[in-house]
């Protein structure tokens, strides 16, 4: 699939319906997509949640700018270094899901190339925004790091 971004896709992987901490994210993104949007940044969140879990949450956040996505497998979610945990309390419990991706974000160039990541797997690592990261990258032709592959 090739991105309809101008210059990036923000794409920020979420736990789901049931998290407060997920939603609220998600509504200051949502107030944000104007500003992301004028910088060719496309905004999207992601989650494990059903189709009908997903639609419910953008109908909370009102989503315009933000595309809502859903359906996010397990198996590659490692490849894209998204940490998965398993349900313990009650707000994963109503979530009705054994499994929840926890949050992460992903700066992407249209053609694929990772510009900038950030995982966290406890409730205290939000990851912070990169509001102007994008501008940045850009504004420079700022090349990605990492992206090494030969033989060490």
């Amino acid at each position: 699939m090739l991105s309809q971004a101008e210059t990036f896709d923000l794409l920020v992987f979420y736990r789901g319906l049931h998290c407060p901490i997920c939603a609220k994210y998600l509504l200051e993104l949502e107030r944000l997509a104007p500003e992301f949007a004028s910088r060719g940044v496309q905004v999207v969140a992601i989650s494990s949640d059903s189709q009908e879990r997903g639609q419910l949450m953008a109908e909370k956040i009102k989503a315009a700018g933000v595309r809502v996505a859903y359906g996010l497998v397990f198996t590659p979610a490692p490849q894209w270094g998204l940490y998965i945990s398993t349900s313990r309390g009650t707000t994963s419990i109503r979530s009705g899901r054994a499994r929840l991706v926890q949050r992460a974000r992903v700066l992407m160039r249209p053609d694929g190339t990772l510009a900038w990541c950030g995982a966290g797997h406890a409730r205290c690592a939000r990851v912070p925004g990169p509001v102007g990261r994008d501008q940045f990258a850009a504004g420079q032709d700022y090349p990605a790091r990492g992206e090494f592959t030969g033989a060490v």
